[in-house]
């Protein structure tokens, strides 16, 4: 009877061990072998900036052992959303995506701190009202990027007899490159009166958008002195219509772009752009170190700029051999 009572006893332990043990799985549980897994949500591939930045991201995950569920947005915040929530779903250990707009993000991203994964922004900033939703933000300063684009403007065309008149081709509207570029351009042209910002659009960030609102401001405007394309992509669809106008572009009107992509790096060799901002997509290595100390529990900056350059033709000419993107 009483090893019958001890069997019973038992039984009655595991299950209750059992039990105890089936509880919700570790916050931010990746894989068991000690493999960070990262999910990452990517806006699209609009641009070839926005090839290059996938590609670094991909090629520096293999390179650093990072196990990458990767999601491609197509310009659509709520397929980001959809992306991040069934990366909380999974369980990944960090997570990280580039904004598709800057507002918007409040309830997923809390989603995310309370399940207790990590966010890391790239490319691209947030405005949120929630606090401490991401560890750190990793990509350019664009603000910077527009004011150095003014600032080449200014410098050519400060002293111009009359009005120069300049038309803006912007990104994605309410997204972060669009609005702080705009904002930097602005800045710097502010004090010089005759410099004019005659138009401004958005070209979406892509070459068939630059294309297609360059030909309405073409057809609404018979004197344009200078276009300011916030990426590569858009500026080379204004080279387009330009030439379909029958205009020269980089002589009867000037061009100033950001990104210094290959393309756009070609386009101001050949003498069709005149001035390069650079904003360096290879964001790939940074993202995955600043991953495993997340992951780690160790301190990160809360901003990590990459710093970049400008290009006028010469310096196009010499840099376009050994061009990575």
């Amino acid at each position: 009877m009483k090893k019958i009572l001890a069997a019973a006893l038992g039984t009655v332990l595991a299950a209750a061990l059992t039990a105890c043990g089936s509880g919700p799985a570790p916050q931010g549980g990746g894989a068991n072998d000690g493999t960070i897994t990262m999910g990452f949500s990517q806006v699209g591939a609009e641009s070839g900036w926005r090839t290059a930045n996938t590609k670094s991201i991909q090629e520096a995950a293999a390179d650093a052992g990072i196990d990458l569920k990767f999601s491609d947005a197509n310009g659509k915040q709520e397929n980001q959303i959809s992306a991040i929530r069934s990366f909380i779903q999974q369980r990944v250990d960090v997570i990280a995506f580039s904004p598709v707009v800057r507002t918007g993000w409040d309830a997923v991203l809390l989603e995310a701190k309370n399940a207790g994964i990590p966010v890391i922004l790239t490319d691209r900033a947030v405005d949120t009202q929630e606090s401490d939703v991401y560890k750190t933000f990793v990509g350019a300063d664009f603000v910077d990027e527009g004011r150095r684009a003014g600032d080449w403007v200014v410098q050519q065309f400060a002293n111009a007899p009359g009005q120069v008149n300049i038309v803006e081709l912007e990104g994605t509207t309410g997204a972060d490159p669009a609005l702080d570029r705009s904002k930097g351009f602005s800045e710097a042209i502010a004090a010089n009166p005759n410099l004019k910002v005659i138009a401004s659009q958005t070209g979406d960030f892509t070459r068939s958008g630059g294309k297609q609102v360059m030909e309405a401001f073409l057809k609404a405007n018979p004197k344009i002195d200078v276009v300011f394309a916030q990426n590569d992509d858009m500026g080379l669809g204004a080279i387009e219509a330009i030439e379909a106008a029958g205009y020269k572009p980089g002589q009867d009107i000037k061009i100033v772009a950001v990104d210094a992509t290959h393309d756009g790096m070609q386009a101001l060799a050949d003498g069709k752009f005149n001035f390069l901002v650079e904003c360096n997509p290879l964001l790939g290595p940074q993202l995955m170190d600043l991953a495993k100390k997340v992951v780690a529990g160790e301190p990160v900056p809360p901003r990590v700029v990459v710093p970049d350059q400008t290009f006028d033709q010469q310096q196009a000419i010499a840099a376009l051999p050994d061009r990575k993107y």
